[in-house]
């Protein structure tokens, strides 16, 4: 079976897509600038992927090599997985001038949460053999412990990766899923995940929680949720074909993520700069107005909004600032982008008063 490459051994790299490469039973090389921590791999032999709450056993993960730079072979490699931090990306793309061997074909999937960190990778490679794939990391992992190796991990399923840049040998991979369209996937994901998020922390701060995993478990709050689901589901699918079922089990991991008490997050870190969060394409007025061109109700992102607009900490300066000086009409408009008068605008400033009474 295929060798797989994971550039970058860091949380992300061994903790989960290592984690995924040793479900597929396949041997793993290793390559990192940090010297200890290449040492330790090898001198340790294997490390365990443990899971919040103790969802499942722990993954052992033990049938690997690891190199820095310095004498890095990926010699039989089929596919390479790069995870070092968006401003290592360029230096990454760099080095592989020296590892990716002429005569055959790569692809380098860059698995990190930036804009197009592909590009970034592909510009600083000057070879033509290689495609270069963007994914989407969804999965939450943190050190067990200091100094070690092991890890603790969400028990996320899988990888989505692009499809297109993809050359022709790239193994199959039981938790990779190269995805057609994934030029779309980042809408599908803030447009699914970031405004569930968003519906939960600013709902969840109106009721008084703090804890983030208590507002999303709160019956009342979990009611709007599902109809928010509902609701942005189906324009999703609408917009850009996306198969229910499909989109209905990607709704669902980020509800289990969302509502597992054993990742530690607080409302205050999800709710934070909404001024950021309502612009016009962003996670709330975002899926609202593709809710609306399809026919649906978007009476959830609505109070949702309202809630934003109610929403005070006084560590936010910004927006303790913007709510200072601009009425919640003004901010709507100048900052979310809706017309005065229009249906949503209307809309948002109708719930204030069903917003006050959720307390």
């Amino acid at each position: 079976m295929d060798k797989i490459a994971i550039i970058g051994a860091g949380k992300t790299g061994r903790g989960f897509i290592g984690r995924l490469l040793a479900e597929d039973n396949r041997e793993i090389i290793f390559i990192d600038k940090n010297k200890a921590l290449v040492d330790g791999l090898n001198a340790e032999k294997s490390f365990d992927i443990y899971f919040f709450g103790g969802k499942r056993p722990p993954v052992t993960v033990n049938n690997y090599i690891a190199y820095t730079w310095e004498n890095a072979d990926i010699e039989g490699a089929a596919a390479v997985f790069v995870s070092v931090g968006g401003t290592n990306l360029a230096d990454a793309g760099k080095s592989l001038n020296g590892l990716l061997k002429k005569g055959r074909e790569y692809s380098v999937v860059a698995c990190e949460n930036a804009g197009e960190p592909s590009k970034i990778l592909e510009g600083a490679y000057s070879g033509a053999n290689a495609g270069f794939a963007d994914a989407a990391v969804f999965c939450t992992t943190v050190e067990k412990g200091s100094g070690g190796l092991d890890i603790v991990s969400e028990n996320y399923p899988y990888l989505q990766c692009d499809k297109k840049p993809l050359k022709p040998n790239f193994p199959q991979i039981k938790g990779v899923r190269p995805t057609d369209g994934f030029e779309n996937f980042l809408t599908r994901k803030i447009y699914t995940y970031n405004s569930a998020s968003a519906v939960i922390a600013y709902l969840g701060h109106i009721k008084g929680y703090e804890v983030y995993s208590d507002a999303a478990n709160d019956p009342e709050i979990l009611e709007f949720l599902d109809k928010n689901y509902e609701e942005v589901g189906g324009a999703l699918c609408k917009a850009f074909g996306y198969d229910k079922s499909d989109q209905d089990e990607f709704a669902a991991l980020s509800k289990t993520k969302f509502r597992d008490p054993g990742i530690t997050d607080t409302i205050e870190r999800n709710a934070r700069e909404p001024h950021r969060k309502l612009g016009p394409d962003e996670r709330i007025i975002g899926p609202m107005k593709l809710i609306e061109a399809h026919g649906g109700d978007s009476g959830v992102l609505q109070m949702t909004a309202a809630a934003m607009l109610l929403y005070e900490n006084e560590n936010d300066k910004e927006w303790t600032r913007i709510k200072k000086d601009k009425p919640h009409g003004e901010i709507l408009r100048e900052i979310a982008g809706l017309e005065k008068g229009g249906r949503l605008y209307n809309g948002i400033l109708d719930k204030l008063d069903f917003i006050n009474d959720l307390k």
